[in-house]
């Protein structure tokens, strides 16, 4: 696949790019102890290595996170490792996404940060926008960032548009929500994500939302019609209403697609000649083609472009998505 000489990323998480090594080395500078003697014990309690479900994929970052999460130093070098592992697959620009509150550690309440200390979200924010400037220009990469709510934490989303107006002018250029499927149904003046959305879009902020992964059109819609998305991460059940799949089409609406990691976390049929990438690419669909998680799902680029490939795509195919950036 090294013909591909200029690539482009959309959809793939920070946190979910982590480094084997890093995880490891961390843990021994920190003291924190884990049950992984080298990568190879570490692959086989993370990497989600056959088809499951998008739970088990998010619990395996339990295992690792709390390495990570509330240190500075740690913080600072996955993004940066980021922009090189980014360029060493010969991508030229690259969106990676992250909740700063993920890995803040100044709640009470935490998600993955062992002891709480004073890294904010908005320090987490400036930590990675400062790592990625100076691995975009080390490496000679374009780095920008999306900043993720959370749909079990609708608490945390006010604050993350906060975030993307404040830092739009260090590289952040989007909102999204991610974590399991929000479950659609509530309305917008009910709903804080809406809320955050509807801040977002009146300030410029570009968005971009989870939905359709492995949960139902209707998420798709309502990504859509009350959090003015502009593209959609995954998206592949709004094939399962094709009034809505049709509008899509019309409206350009662009689809994340991530080939690998659909298929490990069951969103689609094991059966590629299924895969609803199949029918983006036949009806003309706006769609990029993206990593994910890597750390978990054990890939990169390339592997999801040759999953691309096993399902009959072209070379033209898999790049026509690449004019979508948010900049």
């Amino acid at each position: 696949m090294d013909k591909f000489e200029y690539k482009v990323e959309l959809h793939v998480h920070l946190d979910g790019s982590v480094r084997p090594q890093t995880v490891l080395d961390i843990a021994k500078s920190r003291g924190i102890h884990m049950p992984h003697e080298n990568i190879e014990e570490f692959k086989r309690d993370v990497v989600v290595d056959k088809p499951s479900t998008l739970e088990a994929l998010l619990k395996c970052f339990r295992i690792f996170m709390p390495v990570i999460a509330g240190c500075k130093d740690a913080i600072y070098r996955v993004a940066y490792e980021f922009c090189e592992d980014s360029a060493k697959h010969n991508i030229k620009y690259v969106e990676t996404r992250y909740c700063p509150h993920l890995l803040a550690n100044t709640a009470e309440k935490r998600e993955y940060a062992i002891e709480r200390g004073n890294i904010s979200p908005r320090d987490v924010v400036d930590i990675v926008c400062n790592a990625l400037e100076k691995g975009s220009k080390d490496f000679n990469i374009t780095v920008k960032s999306i900043l993720c709510g959370m749909t079990h934490r609708p608490e945390w989303s006010m604050e993350i548009a906060e975030l993307c107006k404040e830092f739009k002018s260090r590289g952040v250029v989007a909102i999204d929500l991610a974590g399991d499927d929000f479950e659609p149904g509530v309305e917008p003046d009910e709903c804080l994500h809406k809320q955050a959305f509807k801040v977002a879009y009146d300030a410029g902020i570009h968005r971009t939302v989870h939905a359709g992964e492995n949960g139902p059109a209707e998420g798709v819609k309502e990504a859509l019609e009350h959090m003015y998305a502009e593209r959609i991460g995954h998206g592949y059940h709004v094939v399962d209403d094709e009034n809505l799949y049709q509008k899509c089409l019309k409206d350009q609406v662009h689809f994340e697609v991530c080939p690998c990691s659909s298929i490990k976390t069951s969103s689609v049929s094991t059966d590629l000649s299924k895969h609803p990438l199949l029918r983006f690419v036949n009806d003309g669909a706006n769609y990029s083609i993206n990593t994910d998680d890597p750390v978990v799902l054990d890939n990169n680029i390339d592997d999801d472009y040759s999953k691309c490939k096993e399902m009959g795509l072209t070379d033209e195919q898999i790049i026509i998505g690449w004019y979508f950036i948010f900049l």
